[in-house]
Parts: C-alpha cells; structure tokens; sequence
C-alpha cells in the first residue's frame, strides 16, 4: 500500500505499445527521424502554438536546461519557496545554468501570487551588487497538490512578461491539473515560453520533454542539451513514448484515475486534517507521531513533509494505484478524529 510517489507507478500499455513499433524501426538518428517529426507536430496543435520539442530522460534535466536557456550565469529565476528546483533537484540550475540563481517567493499552498510577487522585486535594488531576475517558473500542479488556473497562468505570464521576465512552466504534473481543472491543454500554458512537459507520472517510462513556444529560445537548446550528455541517438525512442501518451490520450485518463483516488481520501480525511485544497493526486495531512506510526505498522508508505511541519504526511496517488489499497487508508482516514 504505496502512497510514496507517482514516480514509481507502472509504465502504461500504450508506451509499451509504441515503443514496440519503434524499437525495431531502422530510422536517422539524433531526433531526425519520422516519430521525432511527428511528436513536434502532436504537441504543436496540442497546445495551440508552433513548438520545438526537445525529449530528455527526467523532469530535472527538463527544467535546468529550459530555464539555463533563457538565463545568463549571472540572473536570476523568481521561483516559490517550496519549487521542485529549489527543494529536489539539487542545484540543476546552478550547474546547467552555470552559476545561474533562484530568487524565492513565498505563497500560500505552494502558489505563487502576485502581490507576493511585486513585493519580492520591490525588495529587490536593481544594481550591480544583487543578482537581478531574467525568468519566472511556475509549477502546476504544485508541489502542495494545488493547480494553477488557466486565468491565473495567463495573469502570470503577463506580470513577468511586463517586467522583461521569460515565463517558464515546470509540468510535471500539468495533466493532472489540466483534468482538475476541465481545461483545454493550450489554455492551460497561455504565453508561458517554455514547458516542462511531464509524462512519468502519467504513465511514462523514461522520456519527459522540454517544449519551447518561443523560438529564440529554442536556439541553444540543441547544443545545451547535447552538451549535457541528454540527447538520445535513438530519439525515436524516447519520442515514441511521448507520443504513445498523448496520441492515445492517456496522459489525462491516468490523472484522472490518479486525482479521483485523492479526491476518494480527502473526502474521507476530516477537514481539520487538511493542510492543502486537493486539486491534483496528493493529499497532505495533519498526523501526529503515533498516527503516522500506526499507518506505517499497517502497511502504509507515505512521506513526512517537513516543509508543513513535523506533523505532516504526504500521500500521492498512483495512477495505477489498487482501488483496494486507496479504501483501506480511506477507512483509515475516516476513522480519524
């Protein structure tokens, strides 16, 4: 009973099934081969606007080049406090971006906004003694298992654009928030220029993609991620993946699945108990030691989440996680006082 992280869901029947037609394939190697061709035109009307479309074989490596792309070694990206790239990725940026900083912003449940947003930079001097911001990342969903609105990305991106900011979107979990919010892919990445576009948590196997809206920055993407030791000589692989997801919709049909089964918990978990809304598959809970001790004596695998306290757990739901296993903890919830 595995509630630790979608990272460790299975690899879903439809990648399985395109990797099957394109393993075996004599294709031209480094991303010039027709699945490669075919997945920038996919994630092109997919999300409404011409796209360049770079697959690479982790989240991490998606975000640290992407924002490295549209940052000198010496700016800065305005990220939340509890950011992926702050929190889990062990100064990618830094290494990617050769020296490149985070600006951090606080926000209540792991959002930016932009109140918050305007303070920061009005603390911000504007000369040469402080790193001065270049990029502005968002996550959605975020890493407190909120999601950002269509309306409150395109708000966003405006405030950064207007501040000469680049506008990057770490997605690692963007169907999920997509399927919660009921929205059409384009809408959700409205003027962002980059996209971190996840696809392990959603039924992948090894291939994430870093997608570039704005061609400027699409420039260097080739040589830095060659550079990095991250270009597949058989893209075809890694594109087949991709496109095995998104051209059988099962990139949003596995979120769904997965958001349904934290919706199942925090409809089972006490209110009080609640530390964030549920929006996306991770419900985040109040429990004292002995009641995470007690869970864990059951069967139940779970983090601590120390970023909300000593008393907070998290539990993500799988997209291929056992109905069985999702009422067991639900009735474990409820219990609860």
């Amino acid at each position: 009973m595995d509630f630790l992280s979608d990272n460790a869901a299975g690899v879903h029947p439809a990648v399985l099934a395109a990797l099957a037609q394109a393993a075996p394939a004599c294709a031209d190697a480094y991303d010039a081969d027709p699945w490669s061709r075919r997945l920038k035109a996919i994630v092109s009307d997919l999300f409404g606007r011409p796209a360049r479309v770079f697959p690479v074989p982790t989240g991490t490596a998606a975000n640290a080049l992407a924002l490295a792309a549209c940052v000198p070694p010496w700016g800065g990206v305005v990220a939340h406090t509890h950011a992926h790239v702050e929190r889990d990725e062990a100064g990618a940026l830094g290494f990617f971006g050769h020296g490149a900083s985070l600006l951090l912003v606080p926000g209540a449940h792991g959002k930016l906004a932009i109140p918050e947003l305007d303070a920061a930079l009005a603390r911000r001097r504007a000369d040469v003694h402080q790193v001065q911001p270049a990029a502005l990342t968002l996550t959605n969903a975020t890493e407190a298992g909120t999601t950002y609105a269509p309306d409150e990305v395109r708000a966003l991106a405006r405030w950064g654009h207007a501040r000469g900011l680049r506008v990057h979107l770490d997605g690692a979990r963007l169907a999920n928030a997509i399927v919660h919010h009921g929205a059409r892919p384009a809408d959700m990445v409205a003027e962002v220029d980059l996209l971190s576009l996840g696809c392990v948590k959603t039924g992948g196997m090894t291939a994430e993609a870093v997608v570039v809206f704005a061609p400027d920055l699409a420039a260097t993407l080739p040589v830095r991620r060659k550079r990095a030791g991250l270009m597949p000589s058989k893209g075809r692989l890694m594109a087949a993946q991709i496109l095995g997801l998104l051209e059988s919709g099962a990139w949003l049909e596995t979120a769904r699945r997965a958001n349904a089964g934290a919706q199942a918990l925090a409809d089972a978990l006490p209110a009080k108990r609640r530390l964030h809304p549920v929006e996306a598959n991770m419900v985040f809970a109040h429990l004292e030691a002995h009641e995470k001790a007690a869970l864990r004596a059951a069967g139940f695998r779970f983090h601590d989440w120390e970023v909300d306290g000593p008393a907070a757990a998290r539990f993500v739901v799988r997209w291929d996680q056992e109905d069985s296993a999702i009422e067991a903890l639900a009735r474990r919830f409820r219990a609860l006082p």
